[in-house]
């Protein structure tokens, strides 16, 4: 078997090259992937429902295919995590909860069926935060930060940031509703996509709030991330709510070159700490050194419209679990109850009132885009924050907003973003920050990404976690 250590940081589009060639088998792939999950993951709780067996049935179909022909893409024979909302017919689906711990459906979401058509070897189910919501089950484990136990490894797709992270696979599935493709790819220092909503089938999936959830790519690069979205994206008849927006060839557009106008809010940039402003200034000089302009533009209320989130939110999630809720509620986390009372609660002029601004916000926020082709924005409220600051997240308002001001908006808007490292803090660990484009324009957001990333090699450091210990700092 070959050694672990040597492939755990290929980025996907890397090793999907080597197994073509055959240089290497998926097969072996797969296995270095699981003997990694065997050695760290007790450590880092990355996984709910590991699936070996089903991952090294995958990757010998792989290597069947391809030596007779059969070449089914850029995913083929690659070990890919799913997060555990989306539904699988051969592991359980519990999205972070104990109340569905062994539910078994009888259908895979249709991302999990277009990873399979592509190939891809689903190496298991991923933890994530309760319901996608804001804290985890207080009855199961946390997720780990590869790069320092003490810091937070995000929400909600918190497992996949930590695997993709750590090279436990080569890319992952997340969920966005609120910053939680973003948030786990920052504080992980992994690349991650929220398209536009409706860009990607929804069917499946276990819903928080289905008018914001999007379904995303967290790999190494944006290069791997074009290449999982261009599998997973498009019309699902399944899915009346996915857009009919024709696909295009992410992966093969990168190399198109493209000088998009960078928008920057610098009255915004006073509500962010000192060592977040910095990674952004850093930010700024390389997209001048790209030639790229960059456009002073006003954005609309992001503070205003991200406190407006988190009610709205609840509103939606307890219409989505009105079957369990309140009737099993001695089942749920005392977080994600109190956030499903507080939805319960609502009345219907307040929901009108919170949906009236969200319209508002998004028309106002097309029009900062008539000047200019991306919005550079931090990917989480402060920088790299410790899980002990982050203790009260669900139940502190203020706080939740301040995380959230720089992502939970554009959810409420449907736009697409792209979350990219940017950077170190003094303690080692990741900083990220997003390109924020058009409804659709995840082709300019894939090609200035790739650019950024071409120049710098922040994608390229990684953690170094070792089994059963604590760990920090960056790989060599």
């Amino acid at each position: 078997m070959i050694d672990h250590t040597e492939i755990a940081y290929l980025e996907l589009t890397e090793v999907s090259e080597l197994i073509k060639a055959r240089q290497l088998t998926s097969r072996e792939v797969t296995e270095a992937i699981l003997s990694r999950m065997d050695t760290l993951d007790p450590t880092l709780n990355s996984y709910v429902h590991p699936m070996p067996d089903a991952a090294l049935s995958a990757a010998d179909a792989a290597d069947d295919d391809l030596a007779h022909g059969r070449d089914r893409g850029p995913l083929h024979g690659v070990p890919i995590g799913v997060k555990d909302l989306c539904y699988t017919t051969d592991a359980p689906t519990a999205s972070g909860g104990t109340l569905h711990a062994a539910h078994l459906s009888s259908f895979d979401a249709t991302v999990v069926t277009r990873l399979r058509r592509a190939g891809a070897v689903i190496t298991g189910k991923l933890r994530m935060t309760e319901g996608a919501y804001t804290n985890h089950h207080p009855d199961l484990p946390t997720p780990v930060n590869p790069w320092h136990p003490d810091t937070w490894s995000g929400v909600s797709s918190s497992g996949s940031g930590v695997a993709t992270a750590a090279g436990l696979c080569f890319g992952s599935l997340g969920s966005d509703t609120g910053g939680s493709i973003r948030l786990p790819s920052s504080a992980n220092g992994v690349t991650g996509v929220m398209p536009t909503w409706g860009r990607v089938s929804r069917y499946g999936v276990v819903e928080l709030a289905g008018s914001m959830d999007h379904i995303g790519p967290m790999c190494r690069s944006a290069k791997d991330c074009a290449a999982m979205l261009g599998v997973i994206a498009g019309q699902d008849h399944n899915d009346p709510t996915s857009s009919s927006e024709p696909v295009p060839d992410y992966l093969g557009g990168l190399a198109r070159t493209a000088r998009p106008r960078i928008g920057l809010d610098r009255s915004l940039l006073s509500s962010f700490d000192e060592t977040t402003r910095q990674m952004l200034r850093n930010v700024l000089d390389v997209v001048r050194g790209l030639g790229w302009q960059v456009v002073e533009v006003e954005t609309p209320d992001l503070p205003v419209i991200a406190a407006d989130f988190a009610a709205l939110c609840a509103a939606e999630a307890a219409a989505a679990h009105a079957d369990t809720y309140p009737s099993r509620a001695e089942e749920y986390g005392q977080v994600f109850r109190d956030a499903l009372d507080a939805g319960r609660s609502m009345n219907a002029v307040e929901l009108v009132r919170l949906q009236t601004n969200r319209r508002a916000f998004a028309g106002r926020l097309r029009r900062v885009f008539d000047s200019i082709d991306l919005l550079l924005m931090p990917a989480v409220g402060f920088a790299s924050p410790t899980v002990e600051i982050l203790e009260t997240l669900g139940s502190n308002a203020d706080l939740l907003a301040a995380l959230l001001t720089p992502t939970a908006p554009f959810d409420m808007a449907g736009v697409p973003t792209i979350t990219l490292p940017g950077g170190f803090t003094d303690r080692g660990t990741p900083l990220g920050f997003q390109f924020v484009a058009r409804q659709f324009e995840e082709q300019l957001m894939l090609q200035a990404a790739h650019a950024f990333q071409q120049v710098t090699a922040f994608h390229r450091s990684h953690p170094q976690p070792v089994a059963n210990s604590r760990f920090e700092g960056v790989a060599q």
